[in-house]
């Protein structure tokens, strides 16, 4: 049986676009940055990201981009655009699509926490 560590990584999204951001913070999840990576076993990190109200957007992306999610019945296509969402709901998007559609994903998700500005969080109260 593998032992598997888990270290905590801070990162601040001031400044950086989310495309990069999320791609970067999906590599830790997946544990792609350690030497003993396997690609069946969920052995990735745990991530913080602060700052996540002033990471940036290149481009027309926050008038142009649209998420769009179908329930499979008539008129059931819902659209939404980036300047009606939540920058923590932006972030976790662009994380769970860079990550593999298998079981592991819940489990990846659930270690990266994004620090909601101007309240406490957890991992910062334990240290």
């Amino acid at each position: 049986m593998i032992k598997i560590e888990r270290k905590l990584h801070k990162l601040d999204a001031t400044g950086k676009a989310v495309g990069r951001l999320a791609s970067q913070i999906a590599l830790i999840l997946r544990g792609k940055n350690k030497a003993e990576y396997l690609p069946h076993i969920d052995g990735g990190d745990m991530v913080l990201v602060s700052n996540i109200d002033k990471f940036k957007f290149t481009g027309k992306k926050i008038e142009q981009k649209v998420y769009q999610h179908y329930s499979g019945y008539q008129g059931g296509l819902k659209t939404k655009k980036i300047s009606e969402m939540k920058p923590e709901q932006i972030l976790r998007e662009a994380v769970r699509d860079m990550l593999p559609k298998t079981k592991h994903r819940i489990n990846m998700l659930r270690r990266l926490i994004i620090a909601i500005p101007g309240a406490a969080h957890k991992a910062d109260k334990a240290k």
